[in-house]
Order: C-alpha cells, then structure tokens, then sequence
C-alpha cells in the first residue's frame, strides 16, 4: 500500500480493480480506491481541496481539482483519521494516480500541502 507522510499527516492508498462496472471491449475499466488520511501533527486541521493527477496509457494526463473529498471537509484533530472511498475510470486499464490535499490548521488558519503518494491502477488480467 502506497503510503507518504507530510507535516505530520499521513495518507495512505489502497486500490481495487471494479469488473462489475468495466467493459473492457469499450475500452472502460473502473477502479475504486481507498484513502486513509491520518493525523500525526500536534494541531487540528481541515481538509479544504483536493488535487489529482490521473494518467491513463491511452489518454495521457488529466487533472481533477475540487473542495473536500467526497463532498466533505474533515476535521481531524491530533491522533484522529479519515477514510473515504472514490473511483476512477481509465480507457487502458493501466494508469497511475498522485496528488495534493490543501490543509488548513484550524487555530491560526494556515494552509499547507499534503502529498497523495502515486499509485498504480491497473486491472489483473495485465499484469501478466
């Protein structure tokens, strides 16, 4: 499981192939991915956006930036975590994933970045 730490708040990545939703021969695969945010820091903060960096062999790169993730704003206070689920489709099967949480510290108000580590998203029947 590709994790990373930054600041004091770590992200973790689990990943999953989604059959039930893909149509490999219209070039469609769906993936589902879990993220467990942790806070190690010694302040309380707020998750304002998110920022993703999606490639997929076919298609090249693309960038989804938004508020919160899965349409909230966790506050997580020192030792507390969030975990959220999300998907991603891609036209190859084969793609990676990386990216940015915009952080706030809820006493002072300051922003900092948190990096999402990259992960791989790929179907089983490619990895042979």
């Amino acid at each position: 499981m590709p994790t990373t730490t930054t600041q004091g708040v770590t992200v973790t990545v689990t990943t999953n192939y989604l059959p039930d939703y893909s149509s490999p021969a219209q070039e469609h695969f769906v993936f589902a991915y879990r993220i467990d945010i942790r806070n190690d820091s010694e302040f309380t903060i707020k998750l304002l956006r998110r920022h993703w960096y999606i490639s997929d062999v076919n298609t090249g790169m693309r960038e989804v930036e938004g508020e919160g993730v899965v349409g909230r704003q966790p506050v997580l206070e020192p030792g507390e975590g969030h975990q959220y689920v999300s998907g991603c489709n891609l036209k190859s099967g084969v793609g990676k994933m990386r990216g940015t949480y915009l952080m706030e510290r809820v006493a002072n108000g300051e922003q900092f970045r948190v990096n999402i580590p990259e992960f791989t998203l790929m179907v089983p029947f490619r990895m042979n």
